[in-house]
């Protein structure tokens, strides 16, 4: 017996040392990729975007982008080449949507980012467009009612999001915060495991651009003092590289993917300046724009990548990390902005813009296009509708003055809508610039305008409102465009309503001439002015809106300005004569 068991245990011994001499050793390094995209804004269907790309003999080419249907297929393109890939959105995924979206509380892109099977979304100041309640619908699902627009009109079991918001830096009253702050991808192989971990955020600014009345209850931390303060917690969950997913961004002066980080500025670099060097990535959004950034080269004691993919699904970020599998630390890194390739169209200029060989092209994902065509289809009849007429196109573009032809339209509209008594007796309205979001294009004879295109001009769902303020309050509103004397923030008024600024004199007297009909305002005369729902809460930033009183309710902005191009067919472009720069 004796004899036997020796002889089974050495077999058994035998059979484990043959096996750990078979077992494959783990290789030297391991490359991870994440892929990236930021400022989606619901944008299901090819935004007519192109991308100004590097062409032959030093030409630049014009290539069309976007589309999520060919965003889909180009995440599972670059995924399929590397089983190791993690894919994150840096916020504004949904807000300030076109109708095709927006028309169903941007349902349709979750369910459109649902099968293209994204890991993580950090939220953006967009989320936060119809409140928080609405937005944790968006990941949790159900039909709950929480804005005025009728949810699951075509889904009646919206699941929402398979995928994880992450909201770092968004508190709420009880010290939690409103979605986890972290998320963890794992990856496996032969002989190794390793695992990298997200932070996500939205800028810490973003109660100034949002409905105040949407961020109540919330508060919002500073980005860095957040990210630092996550590394040992993901340190200690096992997390060989960290990821910061932001929705705050900069510019650069260089094209969609230039590696040299030219003239890098904007509101991430101070946040970049007080990150922990233990960061390896920062996905950054917001400002819309593209960059790849070695930030080592700006900061050298700041081994960043930093990146961020434009907007509208026109581009993907594609990030490498190279990790020393032994030593569980990231030895490499790199990353290319590749164009979302889509189909060709003519630009308002009347320009063919063609597809490029010289560039990778994308088929439509079969289920993505299928999600899309079911509420594109529910969205023609009123999207085609005709709502009016133009003599000649209207843009949101600036004057010197900082005036806008279309933002002037705007305020004309709402102040149409509110001037009888019985829906608030406005005398004046102003609206904010942030607010305008697309031009009104005729041909140049003049032309229809269908509802879908008054939309894409005012797609947040805003309400009127007005209030009374005095003429005095008034005047500290208008100096409230210029706290910020090199940005300043102009609100677009009405007609009948002007006034003067010189940037040169001191903050609280910049603005002069105030008159209504012509008549100088009194400081002490009560006036009803309407705006939307927005601004009446204090968004941008303008705390006198909020500190206005006798407030009455009405219809929504997109509505208001149908009803006005009604009533005005054949309408000329507003007069831009309303502020003076002195």
């Amino acid at each position: 017996m004796k004899t036997f068991l020796n002889s089974v245990l050495y077999v058994a011994a035998a059979a484990l040392v043959a096996s750990c001499a078979s077992a494959p050793e783990p290789p030297g390094t391991v490359t991870i990729k994440i892929l990236a995209f930021n400022d989606l804004h619901g944008n299901l269907q090819p935004p007519r975007l192109s991308i100004a790309a590097p062409g032959p003999a030093g030409t630049t080419v014009a290539v069309p982008a976007g589309g999520a249907a060919y965003m889909s297929s180009a995440i599972q393109s670059l995924k399929a080449q590397n089983p190791h890939t993690a894919v994150v959105s840096a916020g504004d995924m949904i807000g300030a949507s076109p109708l095709v979206s927006a028309l169903f509380l941007d349902e349709p892109t979750i369910e459109v980012v649902n099968a293209i099977r994204i890991d993580f979304n950090a939220v953006g100041n967009h989320e936060f467009d119809k409140g928080s309640q609405e937005l944790l619908r968006m990941q949790t699902g159900g039909c709950e009612k929480y804005t005025l627009r009728q949810p699951c009109l075509l889904n009646k079991s919206f699941p929402g999001a398979n995928f994880g918001y992450l909201a770092a830096n968004v508190f709420k009253a009880d010290g939690g915060t409103l979605f986890p702050a972290t998320g963890i991808k794992e990856f496996t192989g032969p002989g190794y495991r390793i695992k990298v971990g997200f932070i996500g955020m939205t800028l810490r600014g973003t109660p100034g651009v949002v409905t105040p009345a949407g961020v109540a209850g919330l508060r919002f931390a500073d980005e860095a003092a957040t990210a630092n303060a996550l590394i040992p917690q993901l340190k200690a969950q096992g997390a060989d590289a960290i990821v910061v997913v932001v929705h705050e961004g900069g510019m650069t002066t260089g094209g969609y993917n230039d590696k040299s980080c030219p003239g890098l500025a904007g509101d991430i670099v101070p946040i970049l300046d007080k990150l922990d060097a233990g960061i390896d990535v920062v996905v950054s959004g917001h400002t819309h724009r593209s960059y790849i950034c070695d930030y080592s080269t700006v900061n050298p004691g700041k081994p960043f990548l930093l990146t961020s993919a434009g907007q509208y699904g026109t581009l993907l970020t594609d990030i490498a990390l190279t990790i020393d599998v032994r030593n569980k630390r990231v030895v490499g890194k790199s990353a290319n902005n590749v164009i979302v390739q889509s189909e060709g169209f003519m630009n308002a200029a009347g320009v063919a813009v063609a597809i490029t060989p010289l560039y990778p092209s994308f088929q439509k994902d079969a289920v993505v296009e299928k999600i899309i065509g079911l509420y594109a289809a529910a969205a023609e009849p009123l999207a085609q509708r005709v709502v009016g007429s133009l003599s000649a196109s209207i843009v949101r573009a600036t004057l010197p003055s900082l005036e806008s032809p279309l933002g002037n339209l705007v305020a004309d509209s709402q102040l149409a809508a509110t001037r009888a008594s019985e829906r608030g007796g406005a005398q004046i309205a102003f609206m904010n610039p942030g607010g305008v979001r697309a031009d009104l294009l005729v041909p140049s004879s003049g032309g229809p305008i269908t509802y879908s295109q008054l939309f894409r001009v005012q797609p947040f769902g805003n309400s009127l409102v007005v209030k009374s303020m005095t003429g005095g309050q008034i005047k500290a509103l208008l100096e409230q465009q210029f706290k910020n004397v090199a940005t300043p923030r102009v609100l677009f008024c009405s007609a009948g309503f002007s006034y003067s600024y010189d940037l040169k004199r001191a903050a609280g007297s910049r603005v002069s001439e105030i008159r209504l009909a012509g008549v100088a305002i009194s400081p002490t005369a009560p006036y009803r002015v309407a705006m939307n729902s927005f601004l009446a809460s204090g968004g941008d930033g303008f705390s006198a809106f909020a500190e206005a009183r006798d407030a009455l309710g009405g219809e929504l902005d997109v509505d208001a300005l149908e009803s006005y191009l009604k009533s005005k067919p054949g309408l000329p472009p507003p007069a831009t004569d309303r502020i003076t720069r002195l």
